[in-house]
């Protein structure tokens, strides 16, 4: 069977976006550190990790729509991917935790204001 996927290490704009969604979900479940931790343990091992993921479908489509889980599914054989999920996951990861600074920081002045 011939594989769908595109030679090169390039990743499609849909594929990134799709990334992004995950990245997305990772971070607002807060699970940013068991993600990445598991993604980086598991890069060597991205074929099996792709076809483990088939295996758990029916628990983690309920962070993604079906389709976009098989497609994510394929795409995490590819180590470029690994990467490029790693990187988004972390990303937002600081930005969501720059965030909660921010509005803590907003809260304790409002307090301090008050008080």
């Amino acid at each position: 069977m011939a594989s769908t996927r595109p030679e090169t290490n390039e990743i499609s704009p849909e594929d990134l976006a799709l990334i992004e969604r995950v990245a997305d979900r990772v971070v607002e479940l807060h699970m940013e550190t068991p993600a990445i931790l598991a993604l980086e343990t598991g890069r060597p091992l991205s074929v099996l990790a792709g076809q483990t993921l088939i295996f758990f479908e029916p628990l983690v489509t309920a962070f993604l729509r079906l389709s976009d889980y098989r497609r994510f599914a394929q795409l995490v054989e590819r180590r470029e991917v690994i990467e490029a999920l790693i990187h988004a996951i972390e990303s937002k990861a600081d930005a969501a935790h720059a965030e909660r600074r921010a509005a803590a920081q907003a809260r304790r002045a409002e307090r301090r204001r008050r008080g």
